[in-house]
């Protein structure tokens, strides 16, 4: 893949885009690293575990639709400094608050505010480079994903050493830097965004909300980010229940696939730029849903691990094709409409991992969380040809229509 793309807009607001999101989605992400240790500590069923990870997914849900208007209207700037600044409380309330599990729900919820980083991210990238990159820059910025790993692979190794409290304390470190950081390399456009670009926000929320095209789109991304970000939650917690891996162990595994799927982002979107999105979710969707269903077995960790590596990677390749396809259709007012599809990819990464422990508890087995994801995937592979259909028939009756 050539960058040289990446040439053709301002890098530094992406580089900043980018380091805003990958420490955000590390904070985002702590308390499914550290959810083994966390449930250790509170005796929690499996329900409670699926619960507790997916917690901050519903809090960044959420926030995700508040943070993309705001972003829209008062500048993607000015509104990712005030979420880092939330983000250092919720750290802070975990290192010193957090003494029980419904203390930790809290918590949870509050860590929601590094989960909308995503709609600081997504918009920054999209509006510093022209419409054929979109899909790069975005996807560039997006790699921010690769917070798992950082969140999987230090979070239990500085638990061992200072305990999950602390780890919540350290955290608070590299926040602080990206705020310094995310200050200098981006510039303030509030005013170019209140005056040239960006609707009022009930106008911009108005205008996303009216279009069919909106709600298909967040299906789609409840099911690929929501599968990313879920499984990157709960997988420690399943690692170590199913496979008795210790939590450094769990972890590490964790942020081995979470990388994959990270990485892959950007590709997704590359490739979407050159090949068309909706195509390429065809094959994105019916892959995923057959993975899904192999993983039922739940066989050993040596066969396992590469499905589930697999899936990931898939997850997170159909990541940047979704937003690819978002980036053409909703020019303009991308920090309301990547808010609202943000939004429903969080939702699908807090049900995912409520949906897992829920039916351990009342099967005894993981089984059936694999079961409903492969069928959700299949579902949005349904939905991908049927309106692949649909956009070609339209296309079809305009251009009969002008030529009459």
């Amino acid at each position: 893949m050539r960058l040289q793309g990446l040439k053709d807009g301002h890098w530094p607001s992406l580089l900043g885009a980018w380091l805003h999101f990958e420490v955000s989605f590390m904070v985002w992400l702590l308390v499914g690293a550290l959810g083994v240790a966390i449930a250790q500590d509170f005796d929690l069923s499996a329900t409670q575990k699926g619960f507790l990870v997916g917690v901050p997914l519903l809090g960044g849900a959420l926030l995700r639709m508040v943070v993309g208007p705001f972003a829209d209207q008062f500048g993607a700037k000015r509104v990712g400094m005030a979420l880092l600044g939330l983000e250092v409380v919720a750290l802070v309330l975990g290192w010193l608050f957090g003494q029980n599990y419904f203390h930790m729900l809290g918590v949870g919820l509050l860590l929601g505010f590094a989960g909308a980083s995503f709609a600081i991210a997504l918009p920054l990238a999209s509006q510093a480079y022209p419409p054929e990159r979109q899909g790069l820059a975005m996807g560039v910025a997006a790699i921010g994903n690769s917070g798992v790993l950082l969140a999987t692979f230090f979070g239990p190794r500085i638990a061992e050493l200072i305990g999950w409290h602390g780890t919540f304390g350290v955290m608070i470190i590299p926040v602080v830097i990206t705020a310094v950081l995310f200050y200098f390399l981006v510039p303030d456009r509030s005013g170019q965004a209140n005056s040239q670009v960006a609707p009022r926000a009930s106008l911009s929320v108005r205008s996303v909300l009216q279009q069919p095209m909106m709600y298909w789109l967040c299906f789609l991304y409840a099911v690929t980010f929501g599968g990313f970000v879920g499984f990157s939650s709960f997988l420690p917690i399943f690692f170590h229940d199913q496979y008795q891996l210790d939590m450094v162990s769990a972890g590490t595994i964790t942020a081995m696939c979470g990388l994959a799927g990270s990485l892959a982002r950007p590709v997704g979107g590359y490739v979407a730029d050159r090949m068309g999105g909706i195509g390429l979710l065809l094959a994105v969707f019916p892959l995923t849903a057959i993975l899904s269903g192999i993983l039922c077995g739940l066989f050993p960790l040596v066969f396992s691990l590469p499905l589930i590596f697999t899936t990931l990677l898939f997850l997170g390749f159909g990541n940047g094709v979704v937003f690819q396809v978002v980036s053409l259709r909703f020019q303009g007012v991308m920090g309301t409409a990547s808010g609202f599809i943000g939004a429903a990819g969080a939702i699908g990464g807090f049900l995912l991992p409520s949906w897992f422990g829920l039916l351990k508890d009342f099967t005894g087995t993981y089984a059936g969380g694999f079961l409903i994801f492969g069928l959700f995937s299949g579902v949005a592979a349904i939905s991908v040809l049927v309106m692949q259909r649909w956009l070609r028939v339209s296309v079809e009756t305009l251009s009969k229509e002008s030529s009459d």
